[in-house]
């Protein structure tokens, strides 16, 4: 039985190939690796893996190994692929050497964020540094941390693509900035550890996603439209729909995370992310149309035209230019392939 995903992982090694020998017969600690993030990390490590023989070894972090295993049986069979129960605040370090760390543990709950700031900002801090305390400890040479565009604060909206040296920041007066600001310490952290210990800390400030294993009906947009379509809805547009957004296709974002840890600079952020920017409404008809039975979307609220749309845009021109980084999947494209993976699962996995 052929991978469903194949073609976007035999896209991803096209686009990383020579960047996997680093890894050769080396050992990789994961955080967040049963996450959104992380499915992707580990299925394009192991296919990395056996098709260049590799003979490397990743161990991840989990709370949860029987939730996982349910969700991703090939993953947690996979001989290369082990797993560490713990939290990333608090786990025990094992007794491995590794050469890399990636850590995408953290949780983007706005229920969270809204209900008890206090625990995700602690959350994202303690396992930062946490982990950063293993890197040490295991003699990693380079760590990557998977940051947010939420370090920007509120995206000024004439501003219309964020680049890495704009200087705004979240409220620190708010106590819904608590993912921003937890973001901001994470990244402050990762960049004392590489100038007191010289440890490579790579920076991938992430933004907005579409693919497979996407969370849906949860607080991303374009995931509660593609869960009203799935399930024979009106796709629901919240808001008023003039808020613009832009969306990466997941087998280029593993593209971009494996290049950014590989090769990026130590202490440099990365934007990470789409810059073709759609308002949410048009977003809405296009998820509609991708759909057979063509849902009907409806705009709950009216748009005051005197007032400019917000945005959530990167500038990823730094990515582009030092890495030959690019966005290859279309929009288009990447939201087939998103609702074609999720009704292939059986039973649905959504």
């Amino acid at each position: 039985m052929n991978n469903p995903l194949e073609e976007d992982f035999n896209h991803i090694l096209a686009h990383t190939c020579e960047l996997w020998e680093e890894l050769r017969g080396q050992k990789i600690f994961i955080t967040g690796g049963t996450g959104f993030f992380g499915c992707w990390l580990l299925d394009s490590f192991s296919w990395a893996n056996e098709k260049l023989n590799l003979n490397a070894a990743a161990l991840v972090l989990t709370r949860d190994l029987k939730t996982f295993r349910e969700k991703a049986p090939h993953l947690t069979e996979n001989q290369a692929i082990k797993f560490h129960i713990g939290d990333v605040q608090s786990f025990e370090f094992p007794k491995n050497e590794f050469s890399h760390i990636i850590h995408a543990a953290t949780t983007s709950s706005v229920t969270l964020n809204q209900e008890d700031p206090l625990q995700m900002f602690d959350t994202i801090n303690e396992g930062t540094r946490r982990t950063l305390d293993f890197a040490r400890f295991c003699g990693a040479k380079k760590f990557l941390l998977t940051s947010s565009g939420a370090v920007y604060g509120r995206q000024p909206p004439e501003i219309t693509h964020i680049p890495e040296d704009y200087q705004g920041a979240p409220d620190p007066m708010d106590p819904s900035s608590a993912y921003g600001e937890g973001k901001r310490a994470a990244e402050f952290l990762c960049t004392i550890y590489a100038k007191q210990y010289g440890l490579e800390t790579k920076i991938a400030r992430c933004f907005a996603f579409v693919g497979p294993h996407l969370p849906l009906e949860r607080h991303f947009a374009i995931g509660n439209f593609i869960y009203d379509g799935l399930n024979g809805r009106i796709i629901n547009v919240k808001g008023d729909g003039t808020p613009f957004r832009s969306y990466l296709y997941t087998a280029d974002l593993a593209i971009w995370l494996w290049t950014i840890l590989f090769k990026g600079q130590s202490c440099v952020p990365y934007n990470v992310g789409s810059e073709r920017d759609i308002s949410i409404a048009k977003l809405a008809q296009i998820v509609s149309q991708a759909f057979k039975h063509k849902p009907d979307v409806r705009i709950v609220q009216i748009a005051n035209p005197k007032k400019l749309p917000e945005r959530y845009v990167p500038s990823v021109e730094k990515a582009k230019r030092e890495l030959k980084l690019d966005e290859w999947i279309d929009l288009n494209v990447a939201i087939k392939r998103t609702i074609n993976w999720y009704q292939s699962m059986k039973p649905p996995h959504i």
